[in-house]
């Protein structure tokens, strides 16, 4: 299993070697050893969820608050295109988004530490995407901000076929920066190169 690290610190990409054949495939989705070389505990994750979404359904961007939830993120069945957005107010990439294609011919899967917005669109006709995550899921504690925020300038692969109410009335990202101890007098806009 290879490990690529990206424009955002912490957030890793987890990339299997799938041994394939006329029966089909399999593949390693997690490895110990790997993961607690780049600082990673298993048992620190305490549930696992798995969500079903059609074609162009859009969740997202989501957090928690109360110092937030690391997660692993992987697609089962499909394809779809997961955002990460660095909602961590120390970090010199604050505002800041990587993207990557997950699916189920790659088998690639996103480590997600705290305090980050994570969002997905489906790509394909559908969509299993399952977390790992280390706080039991408390949805009085969600967060969420707008998929399309202009502050943000994530490029997502098409109009949304769907979102759900809280998604269509999230706040900007400015506002939900305002709600965070120590968030800055002045919000960074990350619209002229946002993704890096």
């Amino acid at each position: 299993m290879d490990v690529e690290t990206t424009a955002l610190e912490g957030v890793l990409l987890f990339r299997p070697r799938p041994f394939r054949d006329d029966r089909g495939f399999f593949s390693r989705t997690y490895d110990d050893a790997v993961a607690q070389h780049w600082g990673i505990t298993r048992a620190d994750y305490v549930q696992d969820s798995q969500s079903r979404s059609g074609h162009g359904v859009l969740r997202g961007l989501h957090g928690r608050n109360h110092g937030g939830e690391g997660k692993i993120i992987r697609v089962a069945h499909g394809a779809a295109h997961l955002v990460v957005v660095d909602g961590r107010l120390e970090s010199p990439t604050l505002g800041r988004h990587v993207a990557v294609r997950l699916d189920d011919r790659d088998l690639v899967s996103i480590r997600v530490p705290r305090r980050m917005l994570v969002g997905f669109q489906v790509v394909g006709e559908v969509a299993d995407v399952c977390y790992a995550i280390d706080r039991v899921h408390d949805p009085i504690q969600a967060v969420s901000v707008h998929w399309a925020d202009p502050d943000l300038g994530v490029d997502w692969p098409m109009p949304p076929s769907d979102t759900s109410e809280r998604d269509r009335v999230a706040p900007s990202w400015a506002d939900y920066l305002r709600t965070l101890d120590g968030a800055p007098v002045e919000v960074p806009s990350t619209r002229d190169g946002g993704r890096r």
